[in-house]
């Protein structure tokens, strides 16, 4: 953990890991998901606009190599030393296509047998815990074997009526049953967790923190709920209806919620924000420095870190017993049978 934050941070693991800086750069492959095309809703969440995201939806979609050969020089000219990069599909969900298409895709990025082959360190794979039958996870541990690879899990929180609230139209179930298939395949496990959702008490944002450790993710991004124009959510904000959560409450719940984690757990994100000119609220959340100084002083005022409170659950992860293969038959038919999604932009040919 790094000596002089009370956070195990991700840019020191990275460095760690991989001996010198390492920056992600953004890719959108032009994926969907299965609660935007109706597979098992329709809408997509109430708080998504991928273009508040994501910087790679601010502009016409591109092939993924030319993205990433751009993000790449931008990043270049951004820090004077990047030892190497990860390429990260992060808008939409990342493993909802047909399976050959997608190692056609991720193997394209990685840079297997291109000239950008030494540039790129590694895979960072957003997706939903309902979207990863045993045919993709089969992919991506072949591809963890030869790469480092991180899949990150849309979990957001434990709480059903939450998540019916946000119109994931899927259950802490599914996520459960995703990470207990992911574990031990050779890549890293991350959790996305939102905290501020209505109807959520601190105790209940608690106990999203304390399955981190039940069920063993190897890292976590934090992310305060925030409302972009365009959006469901956003209406509600600008009605009125729905608060965002206030500076100082986040703060403070960040803090609780890394002290209940374990301390090896690599923390990517303690917050998120949006472009100015998508962002409804809450305006705090642009001031990512400063909230992470915010952070650390609530740590230091406490005389703890990442962890202090942490217990470790009576059933180790490693020895949870692995599921049988949950996912919904409507997506795994849209996987497995499903031909070339039209709107995939590879390279040109």
């Amino acid at each position: 953990m790094d000596g002089e934050s009370p956070i195990n941070a991700f840019g020191r693991a990275l460095q760690n890991r991989f001996g010198g800086r390492i920056q992600r750069v953004s890719i959108d492959a032009g994926f969907t998901c299965p609660n935007v095309d109706g597979a098992v809703a329709k809408g997509g969440c109430n708080f998504c606009d991928n273009r508040s995201f994501s910087p790679s939806r601010r502009v016409r979609l591109q092939q993924v190599k030319t993205q990433l050969l751009s993000g790449i020089q931008t990043v270049r000219e951004r820090y004077k030393k990047v030892s190497g990069f990860i390429a990260y599909f992060q808008p939409a969900t990342n493993t909802y296509a047909p399976v050959e298409q997608l190692r056609e895709v991720f193997e394209l990025a990685l840079g297997l047998n291109d000239e950008i082959q030494d540039e790129i360190v590694g895979l960072a794979i957003g997706t939903r815990p309902d979207c990863v039958p045993e045919s993709v996870l089969s992919l991506i541990e072949e591809l963890a074997s030869q790469s480092y690879v991180s899949v990150e899990y849309g979990m957001q929180t434990i709480h059903d009526a939450s998540l019916v609230w946000m119109n994931r139209a899927h259950s802490h179930a599914d996520m459960i049953n995703a990470i207990d298939r992911s574990r031990g395949r050779g890549f890293e496990i991350c959790a996305h967790v939102i905290l501020g959702i209505p109807g959520e008490s601190h105790a209940m944002m608690m106990e999203t923190a304390i399955e981190i450790g039940v069920l063993g993710f190897d890292a976590i991004k934090l992310h305060n709920l925030y409302a972009v124009r365009g959006t469901p959510l956003g209406e509600e904000v600008l009605s009125g209806q729905t608060k965002m959560m206030d500076r100082d409450e986040y703060v403070r719940t960040v803090v609780d919620f890394l002290e209940r984690i374990p301390p090896q757990v690599i923390v990517e994100r303690i917050s998120g924000d949006a472009p100015s000119d998508f962002l409804i609220e809450p305006k705090w959340c642009l001031e990512k420095s400063s909230l992470r100084l915010s952070i650390e002083a609530e740590f230091a005022k406490r005389g703890t870190r990442q962890g202090s409170q942490y217990q470790p659950p009576g059933l180790p992860p490693e020895k949870r017993p692995v599921p049988a293969d949950k996912t919904p038959a409507s997506i795994r038919e849209q996987i497995d049978r499903r031909g070339r999604l039209p709107v995939l932009k590879m390279q040109d040919r």
